[in-house]
């Protein structure tokens, strides 16, 4: 693992299954969406509603920036398939 803070460090299955949190663009009637939550260890940890058994990423805090900054900032240029 590389020092930049912005890896994803490893898939987790010991994460407690209350302190799951959904998108605000999520509505509580799609069963598709992606829940975080941070981890003891000052991780985020991402994980799929769904399919929790899969486990869940975690990432850093940098990386999780990241990662929230591009999706803000793709939204302005999100254009549907017709």
């Amino acid at each position: 693992m590389s020092s930049n803070g912005s890896e994803v460090h490893v898939i987790r299955h010991d994460l407690p299954p209350h302190a799951w949190r959904k998108s605000s663009f999520s509505d509580d009637t799609d069963p598709n969406c992606i829940e975080m939550q941070p981890t003891e260890d000052r991780l985020i940890a991402i994980g799929d509603s769904k399919d929790r058994p899969r486990g869940a990423f975690t990432l850093s805090p940098h990386a999780w920036a990241t990662f929230v900054h591009s999706i803000r900032r793709s939204q302005g240029s999100y254009q549907p398939l017709a």
